[in-house]
């Protein structure tokens, strides 16, 4: 049996990367009605009739939507071609498709679990090939093991090509970071290609899908679905809108002599240092390095502070980790632990479970009043920052618990990284939620002596001291 395809154009260019060698992996989406998931069942089809014996995977975040809209697809598929009902079957109790030829596709539950948050039940399986429907609901690191599994089942011996079919909607997490950016700034990497597919380029359902498409009330959702827009984010969790992270790097804050350097000292011995420099809420500098020792972290930012003027009492250290014997050395130098109590707001105990979630709510307030300004020459750092502050969200709103962020972890998996960059911003809430005091009245003095004076054998009295000034 071999199915006769009569494709849409958009789908006609993503079969052709489907059967280019050099093609490793495949988004083909960006939007509602296309023609995606019609797409990827009609490869899996194809393919397990070409190549008996043939192993592949279709994955979704949950077992239930992947059978209730993309098995249902599937089966539409086979009534299309007129595919014999005897040619294959369900086995419904252990999810897979089973051909009489021999070729089987399996239909995976992709969910987190909290009994296996590294997704080693998919540690020991081995496919041909493998797709993923709606691949902005799951996990980076379910998509990266699961993806880890195929070119494993006959490939040489059938001449199979291993590639990984993606399909989605517009979501900013890593399937933005991972295909339309690179797409968009024509830095795809080799091998992988971005395919975006709407309703308008689907001739069998455009009417159709245009009429209800146009019936969405909600703009973000309208231009994520109808127009394929991925700048839009519909996740009411989010605390920062796309709009407002956009305008910290042209916000012009309050001015300020006042000099601060919040540095986040790779956390529990990670592998990026990131140190941001600012006048009052506006961060004018940031730099980072990779992978150097403590002592190396320790003299470097006390070289910056001192190049850029910030008093010690204005460094403040990510003390999580190896962060904390860098703040021992420093002295005067601020330690910042994430999981401590958050501070009273007008004598009251404010409803935040730690410190952190308290100065991520503050950088929101301030930067929807517009207050912050950031400035950065580095595209690379500002495109990384916006993914990190759109990752900002309250995190199980719905339990009557004190007000939480996501956490790190998770955004780690979200985005396949740490959100370091972010951090420094949400750590330099610290010192506007606790504001550095000044001591009325102290005279600020230097010696007369100098380096000079040798040892304590000089008693200094008020003629040995110049006055500065007061404060």
């Amino acid at each position: 049996m071999i199915p006769t395809i009569i494709p849409t154009k958009k789908q006609h260019e993503a079969w052709r990367a489907f059967k280019d060698p050099q093609v490793s992996e495949i988004f083909f989406g960006g939007g509602a009605g296309g023609g995606k998931s019609w797409w990827l069942c009609e490869t899996r089809l194809t393919n397990a009739y070409f190549y008996p014996g043939y192993k592949s995977f279709i994955a979704r975040k949950e077992l239930k939507r992947l059978m209730q809209s993309t098995y249902m697809t599937f089966t539409k598929v086979c009534n299309h071609h007129k595919i014999p009902e005897t040619d294959w079957k369900l086995n419904g109790q252990y999810n897979y498709i089973e051909f009489k030829n021999g070729s089987r596709i399996d239909l995976i539950d992709a969910n987190a679990q909290p009994s296996d948050p590294l997704y080693e039940r998919f540690g020991s399986l081995e496919y041909s090939d493998g797709a993923f429907e709606e691949a902005g609901e799951l996990d980076f690191l379910a998509f990266d093991v699961l993806g880890s599994r195929i070119n494993r089942h006959l490939n040489d011996e059938l001449g199979i090509i291993a590639n990984k079919c993606v399909t989605g909607n517009p979501k900013k997490n890593w399937t933005y970071t991972r295909y339309y950016k690179p797409y968009k700034d024509g830095a795809l990497q080799p091998g992988r290609r971005f395919i975006q597919a709407l309703y308008s380029d689907n001739e069998y359902a455009a009417k159709s899908y245009a009429k209800t498409l146009s019936g969405i009330s909600d703009k973000a959702i309208k231009e994520r679905l109808m127009f394929g827009n991925w700048e839009y984010d519909d996740d009411p969790a989010t605390l920062m809108d796309y709009d407002t992270i956009s305008d910290l790097f042209t916000n012009i804050p309050e001015h300020s002599e006042e000099n601060y350097l919040v540095a986040d000292a790779a956390r529990y011995g990670g592998d990026k240092i990131v140190l941001t420099f600012w006048k009052g809420l506006l961060c004018y500098k940031v730099l980072w390095r990779v992978k150097q020792g403590t002592d190396d972290t320790e003299t470097w930012i006390n070289e910056e502070a001192m190049r850029e003027r910030v008093p010690r009492s204005h460094i403040l250290i990510d003390e999580d980790g190896i962060g904390g014997g860098i703040v021992d050395h420093l002295k005067g130098a601020k330690g910042f632990t994430a999981n401590q109590s958050p501070f009273d707001e007008n004598g009251k105990r404010p409803n935040y479970k730690s410190l952190k979630d308290q100065c991520g709510y503050k950088l929101s307030e301030l930067a929807k009043a517009r207050q912050i300004g950031i400035r950065v020459n580095d595209v690379k750092i500002k495109e990384e920052l916006i993914e990190e502050l759109e990752q900002i969200k309250t995190f199980e709103s719905d339990k009557d618990t004190p007000l939480r962020l996501v956490p790190k972890e998770k955004i780690k998996e979200i985005i396949g990284r740490s959100p370091d960059f972010s951090d420094c911003l949400l750590m330099r809430m610290y010192f506007e939620l606790r504001p550095v005091k000044k001591a009325g009245g102290v005279v600020i003095a230097r010696p007369n002596y100098g380096s000079s004076y040798g040892g304590g054998t000089k008693i200094p009295t008020a003629t040995d001291w110049t006055l500065l000034g007061k404060r």
